[in-house]
């Protein structure tokens, strides 16, 4: 079973009450590294919550430009690492015969945390990567009442954070607003990649017609990760980036911030959301 959680004690100190230090159990969000191997060579090291790492090491992949279709992913395994007792903290990636190798040269060497999830992006090019799918194209057309509801919706499947308070989630949601899937993590990036890598390998990309809401803001970052699963629509929770109210207005994508109740902020493609 994965190690999304850990529990050690703490030191509980409240002064609106007793105002006496008491020792209780607290809940803590997992957080280790997970080496993603393509073709048996070091590509990336992500800080993440264990869980669902085949599904994040394939949306990592496409999201990245590495492959296009689940079809180019000959077996994808998590493998025994190094260390003891053993953690299962590598996922082995074998790509098809025709698929090109991942450039390793120093721009596109990765090392990401929780935080940051280009922060071994050598150079502004290495960052940008262009998405396959026409989103600017994409039909959709959602209800600004439904959206409202999305929020409460993603919270209330949010199992982990409710005991630990420490984990970003995304949540890939219909039209109507039915949540078909959600993840998890320390990293909001690998939350998103989780999802990702599920419609990979449940062969539902393009993800035409779906709307991908992410806990906190929207960054360049997650923008190019939905542009390349090929979604016409981002809401966050909270601001989204200059760069990526850019890169959503160049792709065609509906970007949406500040998404909380009957409130919401709509940067680009707004002819998607209807009153």
């Amino acid at each position: 079973m994965a190690r999304t959680m850990t529990r050690r004690p703490v030191v509980k100190i409240d002064l609106d009450g007793s105002g006496e230090p008491r020792r209780r159990p607290d809940d803590l969000a997992a957080e280790e590294p997970l080496e993603i191997r393509v073709r048996k060579q070091p590509l990336a090291v992500t800080m993440r919550t264990p869980g669902h790492d085949i599904d994040l090491a394939m949306g990592f992949l496409l999201t990245e430009g590495v492959i296009g279709a689940a079809g180019d992913v000959v077996t994808a395994q998590l493998c025994a690492g190094t260390d003891t007792p053993n953690t299962y903290n590598v996922v082995e990636i074998v790509l098809g015969a025709d698929v090109p190798p991942p450039v390793t040269d120093p721009s596109r060497n990765f090392y990401t945390t929780s935080s940051c999830g280009v922060c071994g992006k050598a150079s502004i090019d290495a960052v940008r990567v262009r998405s396959r799918y026409a989103v600017a194209d994409d039909p959709l057309s959602v209800s600004a009442r439904t959206l409202s509801l999305l929020p409460d919706r993603l919270r209330e499947a949010q199992r982990t954070f409710a005991r630990t308070g420490g984990l970003h989630a995304a949540g890939l949601f219909t039209a109507d607003g039915e949540l078909l899937v959600l993840r998890e993590d320390v990293g909001r990036h690998n939350a998103v990649d989780k999802v990702i890598g599920w419609a990979l390998r449940e062969g539902r990309l393009p993800l035409t017609g779906h709307i991908l809401l992410v806990s906190g803001r929207a960054s360049f970052e997650l923008t190019q990760k939905a542009w390349m699963a090929g979604l016409p629509m981002l809401a966050a929770v909270s601001a989204p980036s200059t760069l990526a109210a850019e890169l959503a207005d160049e792709a065609g994508l509906t970007l949406v911030g500040f998404l909380r109740g009957p409130s919401m902020n709509v940067y680009t493609a707004t002819h998607r959301i209807t009153v």
